[in-house]
């Protein structure tokens, strides 16, 4: 069934039109195909000339019904009773065959208008108390993630639009679950409230818990071809001259598949889109089988040969997704989804799906009022399943869609075009937001050196800054992998890693660890096993009581991911499922767990005290619950800096078994460093201009100083009565004025000055020579606009004052000067002070125009001439107080 967007939101009328959506559509004509899956192909196209034809053609049919009833009707009423029914048999004869085609075509019309009325019906503004249910969940599994991760830092946050639709696109999806929340949780907190809804398979929907806890945070549920794959009868074969064309034994194609279906073999060695069915026995695939890996398709191939049992699933109606999303657009909220499809453990992206694509660029054209954004976020975690892990999320710099390319889509002859060309766009958006390696050796290479650049340089910056490292030297490795002295780094590397893996011990230990005397290495010792053994009789009560649970979500978690393993055609190790089943075990048997030990410890207490009445055993249940919590966390706490111990002294046992063993190694990391500095330090400047990543850095925290400045000034605008909008707009029309006043004072002053020297030249020759230079040198000085420097400034003033007289140039010179040295002084001395830009030229990728942004104003609004004259980027704080004055006056005077 097709699903006339033209015809169906032409019933907007009858309904309140959302903010920002126009009432009347202008743009051509859209038909969705309900068989397209978010993650598919572009939807098919219905022109205008062409539903206007239809329509044509129903009220002809109806004319030739009317005319042809009315003569059925005469004849009859000339006729005897007795051939009453002949005349009925000749009125259903006369009646045309196309008098069934229109009723057939309004029904299907009626259809689809009532199903996409229902839908839109069925949308509602979540409600208070829905997102305090929002709030609520989202704030219990934010305690619960600080608990498992050690630390969770964003990185970007300013670049985040504080109002209107967007949809983040993330990736890389490398932890099931746990990967939505952590980005609702980061979105909600640096943007003071915005809450995402985010798309989930219909599978996952529909557990009980995982539902639950989606159904509350107003996920979208998307129906998934894979999930509905059903064996059936016979084999099929690959024709070995066409890799498109599959053949049958014992099949029945014509019955089991349909064109656009899903064509799977056993264990998901391999998926296909059906593209055509030629007989029971013959079918021709859209594209080639896709495999998970070379293995599995060598695999695939020999059970080919061999005729391979296969598995179907029908095409898929998604146009209930599509709607859903629209209006959820149309109504300004926020859009998350993972494009990638499922999660995986795979060192780089998987292809991104068109869906994201389709879904901006058709809620656009559905609502011309509605400006999406997509914010690319790269989810970075140092080990994803690990317990007590770190993560950095990291938003890019939004993608507005131009309103050209939508035209480009609305049109059926380069709608694919458009889709494609916003998918590249996405594509480089979320590679510039995530460190991701072509293979696992890439990965390991470029950990290592990261590690060892610099003896540990990575340490003294901050968790976002060893992120770009990262990232920069990924690029720098990708770039320059080919040369021999990379070559040999990478031989080095891998040998080294190796070694450490052998020995158990971590790489920063080695370099900490100093080879000394064997008697300090025996007291080290024994001092660190003395504060371990201190540590662990303090965390040894909460990891007895907690033991369950750890067991319980080791096991659990293996099984799982064994299973996730076997289901899945891309997933390597099948690590991204671990840390959701370690949560959601830890979650539901926790909470059990404290009861029974509450439970047990009132039995204890009754046992001493048959006394107690029933308010004491309440009283006495919510204290041994406490004492429980109390207890598991504090362990959590002493386990921290226990299993930091542990490590710590390895690296001294084996100074005091093996020392030359270990010193051995601590030459070779020693080597290793300096060669990895020296291929980074003589590489990287060839890639990146601002090779310095400590100035890097402090760019970042002058940024966050900044923004923090502008939060307070903004809170204090608010406190007296100034509406964001109206400030902004009376704020660029005070700096509009204030242009073109000194611009005309300007234009002026040099008319006056070019006066003076020509009257001058008369009268004396040399003086006139100096005064025109004079006057060159004032006019190149302030030609430049309002926001000349001080220094050109000075120099200008100091000139006309040597070349005019004083009683004609006085006054004009101060008015200006007054005006000019207003603005140039607004410099921050911050900025001066510490010396170095703020406008991240010649930065990589993820640093490009990484320009400073406020909470309340967005520095694009202001002139560039301004941006171009203040270098560092600056001079904007003073200018809003000096505006705000003027404001302030302006609506006191008004009233």
């Amino acid at each position: 069934m097709n699903l006339n967007f033209k015809y169906l939101l032409s019933t907007y009328s009858q309904h309140p039109t959302p903010k920002g959506r126009a009432e009347t559509l202008s743009h051509p004509t859209r038909t969705m195909d309900a068989t397209h899956d978010p993650a598919g192909a572009v939807p098919a196209v219905v022109s205008k000339e062409q539903t206007s034809l239809a329509k044509g053609q129903s009220q002809t049919d109806k004319a030739a019904d009317t005319d042809s009833t009315s003569n059925t009707n005469t004849n009859t009423n000339t006729t005897s009773s007795t051939s009453t029914p002949q005349a009925e048999q000749q009125q259903q004869s006369q009646s045309p065959a196309a008098t069934q085609q229109p009723q057939h075509q309004l029904t299907s019309k009626e259809e689809a208008r009532l199903k996409y009325e229902e839908l839109r019906k069925s949308y509602h503004e979540p409600t208070t108390f829905r997102k305090f249910i929002y709030d609520l969940v989202l704030w219990a599994f934010t305690v619960i993630f600080d608990c498992f991760f050690r630390e969770i830092r964003p990185r970007g946050a300013f670049r985040l639009p504080k109002s209107g639709p967007i949809i983040f696109v993330a990736a890389p999806h490398a932890n099931q679950f746990v990967d939505p929340i952590v980005l609702m949780g980061q979105v909600k907190k640096e943007t003071q409230g915005r809450r995402i809804s985010f798309l989930i398979a219909e599978k996952s929907h529909r557990r009980r818990f995982i539902g639950l806890v989606s159904r509350s945070q107003m996920a979208i549920p998307v129906k998934r071809a894979q999930d509905n794959l059903k064996a059936m009868k016979g084999t099929i074969k690959m024709d070995p001259e066409n890799e498109l064309r599959v053949l049958g034994e014992g099949t029945q194609f014509t019955k089991d598949c349909e064109v656009r279906g899903l064509l799977a073999l056993p264990k998901s060695l391999g998926t296909g889109e059906i593209g055509e069915i030629v007989s029971d026995t013959e079918l021709l695939l859209k594209k080639p089988f896709r495999y998970a890996s070379p293995k599995t398709m060598e695999t695939a191939k020999q059970m080919f040969i061999d005729g391979a049992p296969f598995k179907t699933a029908p095409k898929i109606d998604q146009t209930e997704v599509y709607c859903q999303v629209f209006e959820h657009l149309a109504h300004g909220h926020c859009l998350g989804l993972f494009s990638e499809g499922g999660s995986h453990d795979r060192p780089d992206l998987l292809p991104l799906k068109a869906g994201v694509s389709i879904m901006a660029l058709g809620a656009m054209e559905a609502n011309p009022g509605c400006d999406v954004k997509i914010v690319p976020c790269g989810m970075n975690y140092f080990h994803p399943h690990k317990f007590r892990s770190r993560a950095v999320v990291e938003f890019g710099t939004p993608i507005e869609i131009d309103r050209e390319l939508v035209k480009k889509y609305s049109d059926p002859k380069t709608s694919k075009a458009a889709v494609k060309e916003l998918l590249d766009t996405i594509t480089a958006g979320l590679k510039s937001v995530t460190v991701t390696c072509p293979d696992y050796e890439s990965l390991v290479c470029v950990q290592a050196a990261g590690r060892l650049y610099a003896n540990n340089f990575s340490n003294k910056l901050s968790l976002s800054a060893v992120v770009e490292m990262n990232r920069r030297l990924l690029k720098g490795w990708l770039h320059y992998k080919h040369e021999p002295q990379m070559q040999e780094l990478k031989t080095e590397i891998l040998e080294y890693n190796d070694t450490l893996k052998s020995l158990k011990i971590p790489d920063h230990l080695v370099e900490s660890t100093k080879s000394r005397n064997k008697l300090i290495v025996l007291f080290s010792f024994l001092s660190a096993a003395i504060k371990l053994a201190c540590l662990c009789t303090l965390a040894l009560p909460g990891a007895i009581l907690f033991s369950p649970v750890f067991i319980a979500t080791k096991k659990i978690s293996e099984k799982k991911r064994r299973e996730a393993l076997a289901g899945s055609t891309v997933k390597i190790q099948a690590k991204d499922v671990i840390a959701t089943w370690k949560i959601l075990v830890s979650m539901g048997l926790a909470p059990l767990l404290y009861i029974f030990y509450s439970v047990m410890g009132i039995l204890i207490l009754q046992k001493f005290y048959p006394g107690i009445g029933e308010m004491g055993k309440i009283k006495a249940f919510a204290l041994f619950y406490l004492v429980s919590v109390a207890i598991t966390y504090s362990a959590l706490i002493f386990g921290d800096r226990g299993m930091d111990l542990i490590k710590s002294i390895r690296p001294l046992w084996l100074l005091l078994i093996n020392k030359k063993g270990f010193t051995d190694l601590q030459n070779t990391r020693a080597d290793l460093t300096l060669k990895i500095t020296e291929a980074v330090n003589s590489f990287g400047p060839q890639l990146f201009p601002d090779f310095n990543l400590m100035e890097y850095d402090k760019r970042q925290e002058l940024k966050k100083l900044r923004k923090l400045v502008r939060e307070e000034r903004h809170a204090k605008k608010l406190e007296q009565g100034l509406d964001s909008e109206d400030e902004l707009e009376e704020l660029k029309t005070q700096h509009l004025k204030q242009r073109r006043a000194a611009r005309k004072q300007q234009k002026q002053l040099l008319q006056k000055q070019e006066e003076t020297a020509a009257n001058d030249s008369v009268t004396a020759t040399t003086t006139a020579t100096s005064g025109a230079t004079g006057v060159n040198d004032t006019a190149t000085g302030l030609s430049s606009g309002v926001n000349t420097n001080e220094s050109a400034t000075a120099a200008s003033t100091t000139t006309t004052t040597s070349t005019t007289s004083p009683a004609t140039s006085a006054t004009p010179v101060s008015t200006t000067t007054d005006i000019t040295m207003k603005l140039a002084s607004t410099v921050p001395i911050m900025s001066n002070d510490l010396g170095y830009s703020s406008s991240g030229a010649g930065l990589s990728s993820t640093s490009d125009n990484e320009g400073l942004s406020s909470t309340t104003e967005s520095e694009s609004d202001y002139d560039l001439d301004d941006e171009r004259g203040d270098q560092d980027g600056v001079g904007k704080e003073r200018k809003l107080s000096l505006i705000k004055d003027q404001i302030l006056e302006n609506r006191l005077r008004d009233s």
